[in-house]
């Protein structure tokens, strides 16, 4: 799936995570976490980004994770809202399994 432009989803609120996302002019996945909690889960929020773009196929994207201690469900809810807004196409969320 490629992106068409610019995206956002999310906060900046206590417990949730802001996603902003890019297309990235064919340099493939670039993706930079700030988060309040980088030093415990880090990997776990990498890995977590990682997976939801590769669910929907995403291999060219610039992605900025702000994270003020969101769980896993949040981060992955934030991503794909910014990944269909960023694609500017419906989604039918039971028929791709995501």
């Amino acid at each position: 799936m490629q992106l068409k432009h610019p995206a956002v989803a999310g906060t900046l609120e206590s417990s949730d995570v802001q996603v902003t996302i890019h297309p990235n002019n064919g340099m493939g996945l670039d993706i930079r976490i700030e988060s309040i909690v980088k030093a415990q889960f880090g990997d776990a929020i990498l890995e977590t980004v990682r997976e939801v773009l590769a669910a929907f196929g995403v291999t060219d994207a610039s992605v900025q994770i702000n994270d003020k201690g969101a769980l896993d469900w949040v981060i992955r809810a934030r991503m794909q809202a910014a990944i269909c807004r960023g694609v500017e196409r419906s989604f039918d969320w039971e028929g791709e399994g995501v």
